[in-house]
């Protein structure tokens, strides 16, 4: 996996051989139960999973040999806003392994606006250089079946980030921009790993989405229970429909990925709520919450 630590030349991240072991695999009934009872003592989250409006997964990495993952509405696939934009990340990064992009300064900088600002136009530019077929062939690559139609979809990008532009719609709701906890879940835990495209390409994902410059929804939180903490992250907001989605890392007990969809008014507070929900569930010790001043 890819261990997480700053050192001075700002390269955070070295290789480890371990075996890797599928998130599948780590899928944890205690955990599951404790995920669903949590949720469930809130009546507004109650009614937003019954109405599949709520979806919510947890994966705990503090323990590399017990690793826990739990979710609620896992394959329900919801529109998902600028959060599917890690899809164009890993596109990008698959083609620039490959040779089928060149690695220029624009580039590179479009897919840290892409990510850290959620910008949009920078999205766009990046989804015209690598078109909608190589998103999408990578999206299904066997290695990573991020998108999958006889496993309730995944993510999906299939339209430009603003307006105008032919529409790609997913072959399972007809979503531009969708995406399912348990494929972001998996993202985040293969990126982690370095499973995603390469050591060293995922390596690279990691220090783009480190550092996120939009401080609501989980970091909002996460700002304040853990400010030192190590953060990488994309979200997404578009009218009622919020997503956010994180592998926080504070070099302790907390270390996990959070992801969750809500189409709610209030989905900004649900996601700033559902961190200290998700750190109950996996125990956190309360000696690790830092507040800050």
């Amino acid at each position: 996996m890819l261990s997480i630590g700053q050192s001075t030349d700002g390269d955070y991240f070295e290789s480890k051989s371990n075996a890797f072991v599928p998130l599948a695999h780590w899928q944890n009934n205690e955990f599951q139960q404790r995920l669903t009872t949590e949720l469930n003592r809130n009546p507004q989250y109650r009614s937003l999973i019954a109405s599949h409006k709520l979806a919510v997964g947890i994966v705990d990495l503090h323990n590399p040999a017990n690793v826990e993952f739990a979710s609620v509405n896992g394959n329900r696939m919801m529109y998902a806003a600028s959060l599917p934009k890690i899809a164009i990340l890993l596109a990008a990064e698959d083609a620039l392994f490959k040779g089928e992009l060149a690695e220029t300064s624009e580039v590179t900088s479009d897919m840290r606006l892409m990510i850290a600002r959620s910008d949009n136009q920078a999205a766009t530019r990046m989804i015209d250089r690598l078109g909608y077929e190589k998103i999408q062939q990578v999206l299904e690559d066997p290695r990573y079946q991020l998108y999958s139609e006889t496993q309730g979809g995944g993510l999906w990008v299939g339209k430009r980030y603003g307006s105008g532009g032919d529409r790609h719609p997913d072959p399972l709701k007809g979503l531009s921009h969708a995406a399912t906890v348990d494929q972001v879940c998996r993202f985040y835990y293969l990126m982690y790993n370095g499973k995603l495209v390469s050591p060293t390409r995922s390596a690279q994902m990691m220090r783009i989405m480190s550092d996120p410059e939009l401080h609501h929804k989980f970091v909002n939180t996460l700002d304040k229970l853990a400010p030192g903490a190590t953060m990488y992250r994309k979200s997404g907001s578009w009218k009622n429909y919020h997503a956010d989605s994180i592998l926080v890392d504070d070099g302790g007990d907390r270390r996990y990925i959070l992801v969750a969809l809500a189409e709610d008014a209030q989905g900004e507070q649900i996601m700033r709520d559902l961190v200290k929900l998700a750190e109950k569930v996996i125990q956190i010790p309360a000696s690790t919450h830092t507040i800050a001043p």
